[in-house]
């Protein structure tokens, strides 16, 4: 086993790949030898996934406002259900320009809840819709991007185990009371930590998994 040094100063022991006995119950042994959660191991899709997006720092506008979109959609459902509708979340929602969903109305609206395609819940629609205006009208005080950046914390989970990996924190709680304030809406904290992890704000790989630092945003 080869010691590692996590964000927070501590020392965590980074289990080798090849070291099935020595990995955390949370991961699993790839056929091509990398260690992966369990809920990225298997399905072909989650893996590609998790392998080459995950946790990957997303600092533009329409990035941000497609996966602040996809998690306020993913609420109460599987990521992995969200994750293979997006395509056609990209081509219903204008591939998330937050100018053209911003100028969507009430038959757009319509258009959106008649579209099997993509999850058909009014609430989330509309939220959309807002979020994509209070995103242009953040263009004035710094932007999206600065405002999701400036909630990253001082230090990073480091899990040993998924049962380690947090739901919420402190700084989500703030992002979600700020995101709110600024007139965006289905941003809850939980909601606000997913969003965190998927563009790289936060890291919370478990200890021994190969993605655990790629994104180049922590040790």
């Amino acid at each position: 086993m080869t010691d590692i040094k996590s964000a927070d100063g501590t020392d965590a022991a980074l289990a080798h790949a090849g070291d099935a006995d020595a990995l955390p119950a949370a991961l699993v042994i790839g056929d091509d030898g990398h260690a992966r959660p369990r809920w990225a191991a298997t399905d072909p899709l989650m893996r590609e996934y998790y392998d080459t997006e995950w946790g990957m720092p997303v600092r533009d506008e329409q990035g941000l406002f497609e996966r602040l979109s996809l998690e306020a959609f993913q609420s109460g459902l599987s990521w992995a259900i969200v994750l293979r509708k997006r395509p056609a979340f990209r081509e219903a929602f204008a591939g998330f320009d937050p100018e053209v969903v911003a100028g969507f109305g009430d038959a757009d609206v319509e258009r959106l809840l008649g579209d099997a395609s993509i999850i058909r819940n009014r609430m989330k629609i509309e939220a959309t819709l807002q979020n994509a205006r209070a995103t242009l009208a953040l263009r004035e005080q710094g932007g999206l991007a600065d405002t999701l950046w400036s909630f990253r914390p001082e230090t990073t989970p480091v899990p040993l185990h998924q049962s380690e990996v947090p739901s919420s924190s402190p700084e989500s709680v703030a992002m979600a009371k700020a995101l709110r304030k600024l007139g965006f809406r289905f941003v809850g904290p939980v909601t606000a930590f997913a969003l965190m992890e998927v563009v790289g704000i936060i890291d919370t790989h478990i200890v021994g998994s190969h993605r655990r630092g790629s994104s180049g945003v922590w040790p």
